[in-house]
């Protein structure tokens, strides 16, 4: 098993922002966590470290929330990445096995990416490898430079490379993996000999050479999962690919979407073939949508959702923690939060389930039984439970839970003034 270092101390002044650059979010998801569960997913990993600087209280807070397997290391001063990794070292110093590192920006990453650079990593007999990708304008990016075997000879930073070696195509994609016991003395013996005075990550490659070691190149199939952030620019781009590689998924998989341009879906929501997604959907979070299923126009999923097979979410309705059975339709202006709906049941349009209160700050669930239905404009204020069959009257506020097969209705009776309108025009 591999243990993985997690850079996420740059203060991404690029970003505008007071939010840490690996806090900021694609689909409410951070970027940081993007990383964290691609490396957990190759199963191949069993301890991570987080290096933390800028706004570390943040993310070390962030993290012991949200992932307390992972362990934030401080960086303090921020020194370069070589430095950065350094700071792991009292961790790791009896540890005499493989070390992957990566940057905490870069959300596209796959599991089945990282689990390639492994085993590339472990097969080549590599006590460095390098993950690379090819691009037509590099820029500013480091620079592979390889031997006439091919192998890795070094990394040349782009402030730092001759015309010769700018005129590369292959780039560093900063990514690593190392035979700990074999580089870690390499983290003594950086120098700040370069354009940004700061100890470079890329100068093992170097030191694994001049001390006989080996160093390998994997060059990743697809660039795009290496773009990191460094901008909101940059982050609308990456949130775009992200869901297109999503889009593309469900259509292969046998799901119509209408308008890929102008849907949105969350990379974490399952949906089933011959579903149905019709334009300006923003299904967001963790989702299970069955077969058959039909969802928009306008629609919003906002996560924990399930949606069971042949089930109608219309045109701006909006779903939140809610499991809906077959065969139920909500067509239209309905919010469903917090709840448990059956099968067969008919919601009217407008229909609120109240389940906040604000006095409390709770949440409590509304339960629908099967075959119930839901007169328009009703409130139903949760907790509350409508029993199997039975049917609300339209403008129905509902406080109390209903008996199967009851018919409740709130509205007072109505009144009919014959010819009030001619009385108040005279």
């Amino acid at each position: 098993m591999f243990k993985s270092i997690i850079m996420a101390a740059g203060k991404g002044t690029r970003m505008k922002s007071d939010i840490p650059k690996v806090l900021h979010t694609i689909f409410d998801k951070t970027l940081l966590a993007y990383v964290l569960e691609a490396v957990s997913k190759t199963g191949l990993t069993d301890e991570n470290y987080v290096i933390v600087g800028h706004q570390s209280e943040m993310v070390s807070e962030y993290l012991r929330q949200n992932y307390p397997d992972a362990k934030p290391v401080l960086q303090s001063p921020q020194l370069g990445t070589g430095h950065a990794v350094s700071m792991v070292l009292p961790y790791l110093d009896t540890y005499t096995g493989d070390v992957i590192i990566l940057n905490g920006d870069i959300p596209l990453i796959t599991s089945d990416s990282l689990k390639e650079f492994i085993e590339f990593h472990s097969a080549s007999g590599s006590d460095l490898s390098v993950m690379s990708a090819v691009f037509d304008n590099p820029g500013n990016l480091g620079r592979i430079i390889r031997k006439a075997d091919g192998s890795l000879d070094s990394i040349v930073e782009a402030k730092d490379a001759t015309d010769e070696q700018k005129a590369v195509k292959e780039i560093n994609a900063g990514a690593y993996c190392l035979n700990w016991s074999k580089i870690k003395q390499a983290f003594s013996n950086l120098k700040t000999n370069n354009a940004q005075g700061e100890y470079y990550l890329t100068d093992i490659v170097k030191w694994a050479n001049d001390n006989g070691l080996k160093a390998n190149v994997y060059t990743i199939k697809d660039k795009k999962e290496i773009f990191g952030i460094n901008s909101k620019t940059e982050l609308a781009e990456a949130s775009k690919y992200m869901n297109e590689r999503t889009i593309k998924k469900h259509l292969d998989n046998g799901v119509q979407i209408i308008d890929p341009s102008t849907t949105w879906i969350s990379p974490e929501t399952e949906i089933e073939h011959d579903t149905v997604i019709y334009p300006s959907c923003y299904i967001n979070g963790k989702n299970k949508i069955g077969a058959h299923c039909k969802i928009g126009p306008f629609a919003h999923l906002r996560g924990d959702v399930v949606l069971e097979d042949y089930v109608k979410i219309g045109n701006f309705v909006e779903v939140k923690k809610t499991t809906v059975k077959s065969h139920t339709n909500a067509c239209h202006l309905t919010y469903l939060g917090d709840s448990e709906i059956g099968s067969n049941v008919n919601i009217g349009a407008g229909t609120i389930t109240a389940n906040y209160n604000p006095l409390t700050k709770t949440k409590s669930k509304t339960i629908i039984k099967d075959n119930v239905k839901i007169g328009s404009n009703s409130v139903l204020v949760a907790p509350v439970t409508i029993e199997e069959g039975a049917n609300v009257g339209a403008v129905g506020v509902i406080t109390k839970n209903v008996p199967a097969w009851a018919l409740a209705i709130t509205r007072t009776p109505l009144k009919i003034l014959e010819n009030w309108v001619k009385r108040k025009q005279n």
